[in-house]
Order: C-alpha cells, then structure tokens, then sequence
C-alpha cells in the first residue's frame, strides 16, 4: 500500500494516472436546456483550454437520487444524450455521465468517454459488470459509507469482466448530520491499490438533506480542498460548476462559479509542479 503510483488507465484520447496531465473533469449537475449544456461547455473549453491538463466534460441526464421526488432530475437518458452527442460532435469535448441502471449502459457508452457509477450504486455487482462491458472507462463514485480499503472489491468486478480501465472517485465519508469529512490518507491508501484516484472537490462539500427536502452545501470551501488534494496526490479534479450557481438546477449551494475554475486550477498546478 506503500506504492502511491498506480498504473494509469488510457482509451487512447483519456490518459489517467502518473506521468499525465492532471485529469479535470467538469461541467454541469445536471444536463439542462441544449443552449445552456453547450453554453457551458464552450465556455470552460475556451476557459481551460492552454492549461496542461485533459479536460472532460461532465453533466447528468437523470439524477435518480434527488432528496425530493418534486426535485428536477434532468431531461431523461433518451434527451439528454442527444444534448451531451451534441457537445461532443459540436465542441471535440470527451464527456463524462453517469448510470443508474443496467439498460443504460450501452445508450451512455455510445455517446459518453467515461462511463460514472454513482457513490450510492458503487457496490451493485450487475451495473459495475455492465458498465465494465461497454468496454468504456469506469469511473466508481467511492459510496461515503465506505473505507478506503472497500474499494478493493468494486474495481476487480470491473477489470474481472473485461475492462481494466477503471478509476475511484473520492468524495468525502458521511457521518450523519448533514455533513461529509475528507481524510486525505484516503487518497495515497487507494493509489496504492494500484488504482488512479480522482478528487471530487464540490460534492465534497455537499451538506446531505441540509434544506429539509434538498441538499446544501458551502462552495466556499472547495478551493482548500482542491489544494490540499493536489498537495496530497492525486490524478483527478472532479468540479461542477455554473455560470450561476444559484440558479443551477441541481447542486447550487456547493457548485462552483464558472469563472472560479479557472484560477484555482492555476494555483492546483502549481502546487503539482512544486512537488515534481
């Protein structure tokens, strides 16, 4: 568990791990009108785009955990992938999405670089098998009741079904109260399992059920996380953002400002670049 220099994971357009530009997967919560998704993702594409990093685009088309079922969960798998094709054909982004169920792996495979499972669904055997399948790669959202060492499990069922391009997202441990906690030995520990580690810096922050019938959460503190996971190590930053974060859709209270990636991303490497 010494060795914190796992073996990067490549589709030959995403490389991931040590000796590549630091992953930056970005975007929206959830996939909202065409001209808002595209709007997005031009705007952190121009933003981003002569840093030395491989930037992803992100955005849900369901979001089937919402607090409230009055919650909006997005345009449904069928719309919100002909918006993400869109950004993908129209921009040249590689795009990230998740998956809630076994059917719809292969509609998001075919459209999607990256296939996420959700920190709620990280442990269900059927959907990581058919995720691992599309032949894609697997990003596995580390559930928050889980030890760092549980994810030992979760990433051989997927490279035991074919796929050894899979990646763990951390995104902080839930100890009740409305709050997550971040323990940075988290990260080495699970490099050290021989698996790229990506950092979640916004859900992070997330106050689960903080509103009653919604999440809250403090974005304010998403730049000291994202430092302290670059000086820590790790082989991914995971954002969402908004042009107007309280007017998001989903996720408003730890979404960060479009125009706040930017800088903290500069400062991210060069916290990276001290350390080389």
């Amino acid at each position: 568990m010494s060795n914190a220099r796992p073996t990067p994971v490549s589709d030959g357009r995403i490389s991931i791990g040590p000796g590549h530009p630091l992953l930056v997967v970005a975007g929206l919560c959830i996939v909202e009108s065409p001209e808002s998704t595209l709007r997005h993702a031009a705007a952190l594409k121009a933003a981003l785009a002569d840093l030395p990093i491989q930037f992803v685009f992100k955005a849900s088309y369901d979001k089937a955990n919402r607090s409230s079922i009055k919650s909006h969960r997005g345009p449904g798998m069928e719309a919100g992938l002909v918006i993400l094709k869109r950004v993908k054909d129209e921009l040249g982004l590689p795009i990230l999405t998740d998956v809630h169920e076994v059917g719809q792996c292969a509609a998001a495979a075919a459209v999607a670089d990256i296939i996420q499972i959700p920190a709620f669904l990280c442990r269900q055997s059927d959907l990581l098998i058919a995720a691992a399948k599309t032949g894609r790669i697997v990003n596995v959202k580390k559930g928050q009741f889980l030890a760092p060492t549980d994810i030992v499990p979760l990433v051989q069922k997927v490279r035991d079904s074919g796929n050894p391009k899979v990646t763990i997202t951390e995104r902080g441990t839930s100890f009740g109260y409305h709050c997550l906690v971040n323990d940075f030995r988290a990260l080495p520990i699970m490099r050290g399992l021989d698996v790229p580690v990506i950092f979640d810096a916004t859900h992070s922050v997330q106050q689960p059920g903080g509103h009653g019938d919604r999440s809250g959460g403090d974005r304010t503190m998403v730049p000291y996380l994202a430092r302290a996971a670059a000086a820590v190590g790790t082989d991914g930053l995971f954002f969402e953002v908004h042009e107007e974060p309280e007017r998001a859709l989903s996720d408003r209270d730890n979404a960060l400002k479009l125009t706040d990636l930017r800088p903290l991303l500069e400062e991210v490497l060069r916290i990276r670049a001290a350390l080389a």
